[in-house]
């Protein structure tokens, strides 16, 4: 079963806690895109210096770009308006779009449910998935759903486990797949590996989940509107769900959660939209940035974290809330000697190698930047990428603290999935 990014969390079970909604999102006038001319003197002769070197190294200069801004004050410019490969700075476009469609606290909701009756203990008829979209039903989630199953009274099925909806787990797409998978996952009698595993992650004492279900998985291609319910499965908020995707750069869930936004091209102009960029600076053809046909100009990016900043601040979040902080979150970055507390997302691809944030220092504001790279030596970029954030703060100062707006909202650490049953 291939998973491409594939990466499982620990689903606490702390005590309820009363939700607050936020008001609306309040209309912001969009400020000008910062002018692509005049940057500042001492960092753009920096970025020179830094492109001169790729070009002694024998990288092509108009395969590269660079743009950094601190507030409305351009730093450094180098082909900012072009666009070029982004690689998974795509999935900052997702983030903003599906935030901006669903909001923060949106949950998928899979509805389970029956066309039969039960009778000690046993289901007599279907068990009725109807999937919504929720791009991260891993192992933990069917352990959650079959312990609920089990409260209900359920611990076998004589019929079959229909799938209808969009129904995905463990990322695959195929919803016959999906079904195996989650047929395996409510019944601990035939956990494969990966799911005995993924269960020792989970709170002390979690029960172990029995629903045996006798039929076949079945794929229905009409929602099952008369199936009486069982339990309804809430995923994580789309935040959370957002910052997981991102600190791992999952592929699927990108896609995913494309999609449900409408799709590569409507999330392209709706974040051009919400930047304010010419959409030609914004091209995509899916929503993770797995293509070098994604493309998105270096001013663009950064337009994107400031747009995601302006959209997650009416309900007291920051872009901290659905990207890396370098130090404090795991992830793909853990590796990389980035600097402390900038938020920061990355992307790879054979040829290109892209990397993008908030930069706090002491001398600036929150300086924005987005650096893409072309050529042939991932690893070499990468490299140079850090040599070059590091001599800025050595110039402007590193912080101890995260500024305000690079600071996270610590009440989003107790959101969870869960599942309630239907009474």
């Amino acid at each position: 079963m291939p998973l491409l990014a594939r990466h499982k969390f620990l689903r606490p079970t702390p005590a309820p806690v009363a939700e607050i909604s936020p008001p609306p999102a309040p209309k912001v006038d969009r400020p000008l895109t910062v002018s692509a001319s005049n940057p500042e003197t001492t960092a753009n002769t920096k970025i020179q210096a830094y492109l001169n070197d790729l070009v002694a190294q024998g990288y092509a200069k108009e395969n590269q770009g660079v743009w950094m801004q601190s507030g409305n004050t351009l730093l450094a410019n180098h082909q900012g308006t072009i666009p070029l490969p982004a690689a998974s700075i795509t999935k900052v476009a997702t983030s903003l779009v599906v935030l901006q469609k669903y909001g923060p606290e949106h949950e998928f909701i899979t509805l389970v449910g029956t066309n039969g009756r039960l009778e000690n203990g046993v289901l007599k008829g279907d068990l009725i998935i109807q999937g919504s979209e929720d791009p991260f039903f891993v192992w933990e989630e069917s352990i959650a759903l079959g312990n609920a199953l089990n409260k209900k009274g359920i611990k076998r099925v004589t019929g079959n486990l229909i799938i209808a909806g969009k129904f995905y787990m463990n990322f695959e797409l195929d919803p016959l797949k999906s079904g195996e998978l989650l047929k395996q996952g409510l019944n601990s009698q035939i956990w494969p590996a990966e799911a005995a595993t993924q269960y020792q992650t989970l709170p002390p004492n979690t029960p172990k989940p029995e629903v045996i279900i006798d039929g076949n998985v079945q794929v229905s291609q009409s929602p099952q509107v008369n199936a009486q319910p069982l339990v309804k499965h809430y995923s994580l908020p789309l935040a959370e769900l957002i910052k997981k995707m991102n600190q791992y750069s999952n592929n699927p869930m990108a896609d995913m959660l494309a999609d449900t936004a409408g799709g590569a091209k409507t999330v392209a102009q709706k974040a051009a939209a919400a930047t304010g960029v010419p959409p030609a600076e914004i091209q995509l053809v899916n929503g993770s940035g797995l293509s070098e046909e994604n493309r998105i100009s270096p001013r663009a990016a950064c337009a994107l974290f400031l747009a995601l900043e302006r959209e997650l601040k009416p309900y007291n979040m920051t872009v901290a809330d659905v990207l890396t902080v370098v130090g404090k979150d795991k992830g793909i970055l853990s590796e990389r000697p980035l600097p402390k507390l900038a938020v920061i997302k990355s992307g790879t691809l054979d040829n290109v190698s892209a990397l993008g944030g908030g930069l706090p220092t002491q001398k600036q504001e929150t300086v924005w930047f987005a650096i893409m790279n072309g050529g042939a030596n991932v690893e070499q970029f990468r490299t140079q990428q850090e040599v070059l954030l590091k001599s800025f703060l050595n110039e402007w100062g590193s912080v101890q603290a995260s500024p305000a707006e690079l600071t996270p909202n610590p009440a989003r650490n107790s959101k969870v999935s869960r599942s309630e049953i239907v009474q």
